[in-house]
């Protein structure tokens, strides 16, 4: 009682949030229903006065948001304020799709995750692990950016080769592609988390016991499997809603009528009613998810975590591969070779004649669709893009840190089920558009994902025997987290927030994108993906140098920590 309690009132509250923001914001709903209804009509005080009588707005926002509330006891979603429909018989069917591509994308997620960490189930089960691995294809594919998945599947597969519809829905193979942009990144990122994991556990006693036995290989891996899952879990579970609310670009540019861009088009046209009943199902769907992760988890571990008889997963001591090294040197120096050469050019420069021109010994990367120098907006946005993703990834992290300790399940469920591009809006709404505000926007929601591995691995280890045995001889809270908690929680949620610095810069620049950022024509590597994506099969370095870029960097978190990782365990 006490987890759905819970909940459902932070549930209640962010949905209150919602009602209140033309409140908050200063705003007067009537004359968003004005233009959206009446065009032809001046917006005269009389006219205001009359649609906020006949929306019940005369009121003030506690009572439209009381009304809201009471309708909800009756199954009614509201009306919408710019199309004057019910908001339930268009809300509902695009939960329907949104359902259905995240099950194909999940499925796509599951069968590329497992794919990435088969090799080392099957080493593992063999004894055979001696070197870190460094996860770089799948920190590659985890960097990618959905909508540029998303288009380069588009142009390829649906416009070049013709094996597969680019638009619309409601047939088999015109979820093919959507499910494969959407479900690329998020195995990506749930294979290197279990591929992280997974050494662990093949260290452990039983394992080597179950291989000397004679076990067979498949048995002793599906046994690490069961016992690295349950930390993972949590993750799953906000892939699910991420899935569901956060794929605006994927649904857009496939012209996919899902809940994702109803949202936001309800938020960019101020349809409050519309935009309620959106995060209230997407809410509701965050609590289910968390609700049957927890379940799935306390099945896997059984009791004990209860009795205390849970021992700590941790890591071997594999030293890295010299090439991990190796390549993570080359890469930051490509990355800031790239930088210094962009900084010395002019990225605003506009050269009309040069428009979409091809890479040159004037333009090494070729220029954009105003003409201006790729390379320069590349090496100019490289500061912008990756120092604020940075302090964005070690503001989340301590956050994370702090509200996984405290099992704050609701909030990180709650958060977690708001798209970081509607959390721009709201804050955009309350502060104005500008970077703070798309940095603020995307901390609000980009801790969710730490949090929720911070709590399982936290869970974890306070039923682990030496834990016990240390409060036994007598140590108390801190000790017992300073010396045993933290150290075992700690690294790999770093691992964790550092391999999610591309993502949380994408998120940034894409707030960007829509207004709600930095203004134009400040240089951001998203912007300049989404500027020249139209511009793609004319002139792909345009789109080629901020993806390649994006990806670099993934690749090179990555293999940064794997070696640092390595190189500290091989000196311990």
């Amino acid at each position: 009682m006490t987890y759905l309690a819970g909940r459902l009132g932070t549930l209640l509250a962010v949905v209150a949030v919602i009602g209140l923001l033309p409140g908050l914001t200063r705003t007067d709903p009537a004359l968003t229903i004005l233009h959206a209804r009446y065009a032809d009509r001046p917006p005269t005080p009389e006219t205001l006065a009359a649609i906020r009588a006949e929306t019940g707005l005369d009121g003030g926002p506690l009572t439209v948001l009381g009304s809201w509330l009471g309708g909800l006891f009756h199954g009614d979603l509201g009306t919408s304020w710019v199309s004057g429909q019910p908001v339930a018989p268009g809300v509902l069917p695009a939960l329907g799709v949104s359902l259905t591509l995240m099950g194909l994308s999940l499925a796509v997620a599951a069968a590329l995750a497992a794919a990435l960490c088969a090799g080392t189930l099957r080493r593992g089960a063999r004894r055979r692990i001696v070197t870190a691995r460094a996860g770089a294809v799948a920190a590659v594919l985890a960097a990618l950016p959905e909508f540029l998945l998303a288009a380069v599947l588009a142009a390829v597969v649906a416009v070049r080769v013709g094996w597969l519809p680019a638009l619309g829905w409601g047939t088999p193979a015109q979820a093919v592609l959507p499910a494969l942009a959407m479900g690329v990144p998020a195995g990506a990122l749930l294979g290197r988390l279990l591929d992280d994991a997974l050494p662990a556990a093949f260290a452990e006693p039983w394992a080597r016991a179950a291989v000397a036995g004679g076990l067979p290989g498949r048995r002793v891996a599906r046994h690490a499997l069961r016992r690295t899952l349950p930390a993972l879990l949590p993750q799953l579970g906000l892939v699910v809603v991420g899935l569901t609310g956060g794929a605006v670009a994927v649904e857009t540019l496939y012209a996919v009528p899902g809940l994702g861009g109803t949202a936001l088009a309800a938020a960019l046209a101020q349809d409050l009613p519309v935009l309620q009943a959106c995060v209230l199902l997407l809410l509701l769907l965050g609590v289910l998810a968390g609700a049957v992760t927890r379940l799935a988890a306390h099945t896997l571990l059984g009791p004990a975590p209860r009795d205390g008889a849970l021992p700590a997963l941790v890591p071997p001591d594999l030293p890295a591969r010299r090439l991990l090294a190796a390549g993570a040197v080359l890469l930051a120096a490509f990355l800031v070779a790239v930088t210094v050469a962009g900084l010395l050019r002019d990225p605003l420069h506009v050269d009309a004649a040069a428009r979409l021109a091809s890479p040159s010994a004037a333009h090494p990367l070729g220029t954009d669709s105003l003409g201006r120098d790729v390379l320069a907006r590349l090496g100019h946005g490289a500061a912008r893009t990756v120092l604020t993703a940075l302090a964005v990834c070690a503001v989340t992290l301590l956050l994370g840190l702090l509200l996984g300790a405290v099992r704050a399940g609701a909030l990180t469920e709650s958060a977690n089920a708001l798209p970081a591009i509607l959390a721009g809006l709201v804050v955009a709404g309350l502060a104005g558009p500008g970077p703070w505000g798309a940095a603020l926007a995307v901390t609000a929601v980009a801790w969710a994902p730490l949090a929720a591995h911070t709590a399982a691995l936290y869970a974890q280890e306070k039923a682990a025997p030496h834990v016990a045995a240390a409060r036994a001889a007598g140590a108390g809270p801190r000790h017992v987290a300073r010396r045993h908690l933290l150290p075992a929680v700690l690294p790999p949620v770093l691992r964790h927030a550092v391999l999610r610095v591309p993502a949380v810069a994408l998120a940034l620049a894409s707030l960007g994108f829509l207004g709600l950022g930095a203004q134009p024509p400040a240089p951001e590597w998203g912007r300049m993906l989404a500027e020249n994506l139209p511009y793609a099969e004319r002139a792909p370095w345009s789109v080629l140098a901020p993806a390649a870029a994006l990806a670099a960097l993934g690749a090179l978190a990555v293999l940064t920590t794997a070696a640092v990782r390595g190189r500290r365990t091989a000196t311990a």
